[in-house]
C-alpha cells in the first residue's frame, strides 16, 4: 500500500512529504528507537507515518516532550501514527 493513503483519516495537510516506518514486524523497542531517531530530523514540510501491529503507548509522551503534533488511527493493515512538527 501507498504510505500516503494511511494519511485518509488523519487531519494533516497533504502536500507534505511522508516518511514511512513499517514496524510491525519489528521486535520493541526497535519502534519506538527507529521512530525517534527519524523524527530527530524531521522538518516542517515531512509528515511521518509508523504502521504498528499495536498502539504505541510509550511514544505519545515522548512526543509530547518534543511539541510534536500526532494522530492515530486503526485501520485494517494495524495501527497507523501520523506525526509532524507544527507549522511556524
Amino acid at each position: 500500500m501507498d504510505p500516503e493513503a494511511y494519511l485518509a483519516d488523519v487531519d494533516v495537510s497533504s502536500d507534505r512529504a511522508v516518511d514511512f516506518l513499517d514496524a510491525r514486524e519489528l521486535p520493541p523497542p526497535e519502534p519506538l528507537q527507529e521512530t525517534m531517531n527519524r523524527l530527530a530530523d524531521l522538518d516542517e514540510s515531512t509528515v511521518f507515518v509508523q504502521l504498528n501491529d499495536r498502539v504505541p503507548q510509550f511514544l505519545f509522551p515522548k512526543l509530547d516532550d518534543q511539541g510534536i503534533v500526532y494522530e492515530t488511527v486503526e485501520t485494517d493493515d494495524g495501527v497507523v501514527t501520523a506525526m509532524w512538527r507544527p507549522s511556524s
